[in-house]
């Protein structure tokens, strides 16, 4: 493929599309064959650190020692490229081609970045610009299919509406890692405590109603409670497209409940996909939503891959202070107690050991992160030939031709591994102390 260099005048024609907590995602407007049905994914950087110029490695020796089997960080010259050697080579196998498009580099100047960063200011939410910035030190993209529309092809003229969801966490830990003050984690998930925490924080004004568990059940009755919740308080976890449009959710932040006219809007707005009378489209496209996630599976790699963590981020990081060759700072905590015990044997371990325990750590984190992106499309012609999954909504008698993609599979940066174990005591102290208030002290005489 030709290289492809996009310049400053090229900006006007790149639109704010959305973000997250490390890229910005824009949609292409403009006429150009290599970019049309496209948008890029351009790399963030933190507002309260110095930009620095880029060094001859953008790794950690101790990244270079944790991904060599399956990635050549030595010889990769950005993250941006090594973030797309991580899809290829470690996400791809676990979950599919099928549902994961790796995309291609496309190199951007210095001055096509500032006038994007200019360009889409004012369309970012307030907190994301007072967090971060577009990275114009970066000199390349992702660019990658615009997976909220089908491409060209048959029935290019019918409509388009997409679902992207962040699942989040399907599994409860059962690591015997866990301490005995933490064993509420056995049997909560890690979104309902973590929204309790949230909400303390003032992040959110309410808790969601959503519960990862039930989307990840494999039960048709759980994953349609599940997206009803998630409609109901979409925050960060919901966003829906229409023709590559958003009509439903936040671009770059989180929307906590939906009003009545909201849905009445939403409503108006899929009349030409959801071929029903006005107050039944909302609950035809939801069933539409949970029928394919129930029908075609695709959960179900997600969570093998988020089951790579086996010891959970209360055993795991007892491994990383075996890679960095320093002292436990959790054991120093514990002391000489019965609790540090539990932690000896994986001091013993081999680095080997410990680098595989971290390794499968980073990349369930990423598949705990990631999202997914369905994208229907009514089919005008039942006997027409696809390349697509169909499914069919029987409320309306309607058949859709449908794909389903997994988005946003950044690599987790190892030096995390202590902000993902102080987050994970942080969530856990809230949820009890909210339980205690709630509910009061145990009974002494049970």
């Amino acid at each position: 493929m030709e290289v492809m260099v996009l310049e400053e005048k090229d900006a006007v024609d790149w639109i704010y599309r959305g973000e997250g907590a490390a890229n910005i995602v824009l949609g292409y407007t403009g006429s150009s064959p290599a970019f049309v049905g496209k948008v890029i994914r351009i790399q963030k950087a933190p507002r309260n650190k110095h930009q620095c110029t880029i060094v001859t490695s953008v790794f950690s020796m101790h990244e270079n020692i944790l991904w060599k089997d399956s990635i050549d960080l030595v010889s990769c010259t950005s993250k941006e490229n090594a973030g797309q050697l991580f899809v290829l080579n470690v996400m791809v196998p676990l979950l599919g081609s099928k549902h994961v498009d790796d995309g291609v580099r496309v190199l951007v100047s210095r001055e096509f970045l500032e006038a994007v960063e200019k360009n889409i200011l004012f369309q970012r939410p307030a907190w994301r610009v007072d967090a971060a910035k577009i990275n114009i030190l970066c000199d390349s993209a992702l660019l990658i299919s615009d997976h909220s529309v089908f491409p060209d092809g048959i029935s290019k003229e019918a409509p388009c509406i997409s679902v992207e969801i962040k699942p989040k966490c399907g599994f409860l830990p059962c690591s015997r890692f866990i301490a005995e003050g933490n064993a509420l984690k056995r049997n909560i998930s890690r979104f309902r405590m973590h929204q309790v925490l949230k909400l303390h924080l003032g992040e959110i004004s309410q808790i969601s109603e959503y519960d990862p568990l039930d989307l990840f059940s494999g039960s048709s009755e759980r994953i349609n409670k599940a997206i009803k919740s998630l409609f109901t308080t979409p925050q960060n976890n919901l966003r829906i497209f229409l023709n590559g449009s958003l009509i439903f959710g936040g671009l770059g932040g989180g929307t906590d409940d939906t009003s009545i006219m909201v849905n009445e809007a939403f409503e108006d707005k899929i009349g030409d996909v959801i071929q029903t009378k006005r107050g039944l489209r909302l609950a035809s496209f939801q069933n539409l939503v949970a029928e394919t996630i129930f029908q075609s599976g695709v959960l179900n790699q997600l969570l093998e891959a988020q089951k790579c963590d086996s010891f959970d981020i209360e055993g795991a990081i007892h491994a990383y202070y075996n890679i960095v060759s320093e002292p436990c700072k959790v054991c120093q905590d514990l002391g000489d107690n019965e609790l540090s015990q539990r932690y000896l044997p994986l001091h013993s371990i081999s680095l080997e050991e410990s680098i595989n325990i971290v390794k499968d750590y980073l990349i369930a984190a990423t598949a705990k992160d990631c999202s997914l992106m369905i994208s229907f499309r009514p089919r005008e012609d039942e006997d027409q030939v696809s390349s697509y999954s169909t499914v069919c909504l029987e409320s309306t008698n309607q058949i859709f031709d449908y794909k389903a993609y997994f988005i946003d599979l950044d690599m987790k940066a190892f030096k995390k591994m202590v902000y993902y174990y102080e987050l994970d005591q942080k969530i856990v102290s809230c949820y009890t102390k909210m339980e205690k208030l709630v509910h009061g002290p145990p009974d002494s005489n049970e």
